[in-house]
């Protein structure tokens, strides 16, 4: 065997091994893609969110009970600390979400006529049993745990 063809052979052999590794890690990724959607979350989830609303930076700090209907509805009863003031005993909220093939997502929380809604993105991990959040244009975070 000739120095060029053994270096052809030996490009030929990268090559393949290379191209069947990105078929298989495509492969990979396309099934793994598709793990998560509206019906990965269904079910009560207890929260939690801290965070400082910016602006007049007032710290908030809210409990939450919500139940996901596996769709795209969540009904919700929270309590808020605003500043270290309750708000009021439990207010009632209605929202819809979103979830993503890839475990990600939106929320949009509906608190009132004539208030704009409130969006959050979220990651849902531990197949489910977790949402952790961030509310678009504040300094809050948002970390739900499936009731079980």
């Amino acid at each position: 065997m000739t120095k060029t063809s053994m270096w052809r052979t030996l490009t030929v052999c990268v090559v393949l091994a290379f191209g069947s590794s990105l078929t298989a890690q495509s492969t990979n990724q396309r099934e793994g893609s598709k793990r998560c959607s509206n019906r990965t979350l269904s079910g009560d989830y207890g929260t939690q969110i801290e965070g400082t609303i910016l602006g007049p930076n007032l710290p908030l700090r809210t409990i939450s009970m919500a139940h996901f209907d596996g769709v795209e509805n969540v009904t919700s009863r929270d309590h808020v600390v605003l500043n270290g003031v309750s708000a009021e005993e439990w207010r009632e909220a209605n929202w819809s979400y979103k979830v993503n093939p890839d475990c990600t997502g939106t929320w949009e929380v509906f608190t009132g006529p004539g208030n704009q809604p409130i969006k959050v993105y979220f990651v849902v991990v531990k197949h489910g049993t977790e949402i952790h959040g961030v509310v678009d244009g504040g300094a809050i975070v948002i970390n739900a745990y499936k009731v079980e």
